[in-house]
């Protein structure tokens, strides 16, 4: 470790403060980014993937390293070499942004503030985002950072709930911040439902209405483009809503769609203008249609399925190639769904995933199980075909978000966080 450095909150009258640590790690020179929560385009795919390994031996892909974390679901993310988690310390009862190498998992630096966080379905939840002059995390307890990504030092340092009355989720804060462009978007629930913050001053951009009083859930933001606006796209505790990226408008909402115990996935995206929103604790499914009407956006729901159909209780469904993929709540098989939401293939009783979570590379579906088995599978509407299985983590509820760069695919559970080197012709030794 190189040295310790104290700052203060860029906010003043509150009371945070953050230590910095530095350490030996240095970054990889290797490219690939897997920039925020379900990757570059916010989709769950790694579009520059290079050529992926379609089979494993027996002990599964080699193992780059391994790191022990605190307990929880935090997921990583990677840009210019180096892997971003925000972790939890329970010993020194604080959140601790920590940036490791990507090629072998040594810490560079972290950065840490005191909070004092219970074991509740472990603690930490979310994925950072790093963009090229900060990185931004949002902990359990609603508490913002923003950090120069290389050298950990601190832009700012909020308390959400504090500064704009944010609630706490019953599981804590599972939200992953957007980046869009210099500016950070987050859900807050108080008197504004969103608001745009300067990535890297803080500065507050807009606040947008609230004007059904929704507090936060679980689910994460999501851009699209319709009618040549841009807006974001939000599941709050009563339904969903529209909000202009630019300004922070409020465009629309509608009460159709929502859950009463726990909102996780987040929308779904689709051509023309239709959003797919999907749920766990019996809640299914729903298909909505944005439609301008006089002027106005209006979502107008097309579908609904039941939960013996489709739902999810934790990740988001991915829409590749005019079809939707996930794991069902019901009975947890890997499922594709056409548009019309009818079931074109289910992996089959012999195949359940549990809860964990899914990815997309290179034509392949990476699925990780509860207890830490992966499955290969190929992207096809076709039917569902495996190609490869291997028990790649000893703990349980493997439930936190993988990330994949440049063919290192980083996955966790409960306490541990693994690299794994899944590119075709991978013959990398397995690491401590």
């Amino acid at each position: 470790m190189d040295r310790l450095s104290d700052t203060s909150a860029a906010r003043p009258g509150l009371p945070l403060e953050g230590t910095l640590e530095r350490f030996d790690g240095r970054p990889a020179d290797i490219p690939g980014a897997w920039p925020w929560f379900r990757g570059e385009r916010l989709d769950g795919i790694a579009h520059d993937a290079p050529p992926l390994a379609r089979t494993w031996p027996a002990e599964g892909p080699p193992r780059l390293w391994t790191l022990e974390l605190g307990e929880g679901y935090a997921g990583a993310a990677v840009r210019n070499g180096a892997v971003y988690v925000l972790d939890y310390l329970r010993d020194e009862q604080a959140d601790a942004l920590r940036r490791l190498s990507l090629a072998d998992g040594a810490e560079i630096w972290r950065f840490r503030y005191p909070v004092a966080v219970k074991r509740n379905h472990g603690m930490s939840r979310t994925v950072p985002s790093v963009a090229e002059r900060f990185v931004v995390s949002l902990g359990p307890k609603c508490h913002a950072l923003s950090v120069h990504p290389e050298t950990g030092e601190e832009h700012w340092l909020i308390d959400t709930v504090e500064e704009f009355g944010a609630t706490v989720p019953l599981w804590y804060n599972g939200q992953c911040p957007v980046i869009d462009g210099d500016r950070v978007i987050m859900a807050v629930g108080g008197d504004a439902l969103l608001v745009a913050l300067d990535g890297v001053t803080g500065e507050v951009i807009w606040e947008s209405p609230n004007p059904r009083g929704w507090v936060i859930t679980h689910t994460s933001i999501v851009p699209i483009e319709f009618a040549g606006r841009r807006m974001y796209i939000y599941c709050g505790k009563g339904g969903v809503a529209g909000i202009d990226a630019e300004n922070g408008d409020y465009l629309w909402d509608s009460t159709d769609w929502r859950i009463s115990i726990a909102t996780c996935p987040s929308p779904v995206a689709l051509p023309g203008g239709r959003i797919f929103f999907s749920g766990g604790y019996n809640a299914g499914a729903v298909m909505m249609q944005l439609e301008e009407d006089a002027g106005q956006i209006v979502a107008r729901t097309l579908f609904r399925l039941g939960p013996r159909q489709f739902g999810s209780t934790h990740h988001t469904p991915i829409f590749h190639e005019g079809f939707l993929y996930g794991v069902r709540e019901d009975d947890k098989q890997f499922v594709c769904l056409d548009l019309e939401g009818n079931e074109v293939w289910a992996s089959g009783s012999a195949n359940q995933f549990g809860l964990g979570p899914y990815l997309l590379a290179d034509g392949l579906f990476f699925i990780l199980d509860d207890h830490g088995k992966l499955t290969l599978a190929e992207a096809t509407p076709a039917e569902y075909r495996q190609l490869a299985e291997a028990q790649v983590l000893d703990g349980h509820e493997s439930w936190g978000p993988m990330a994949l760069a440049a063919g290192r695919l980083i996955l966790r559970d409960m306490t541990t966080m693994v690299c794994l080197d899944v590119r075709e012709g991978a013959t990398v030794t397995k690491g401590p």
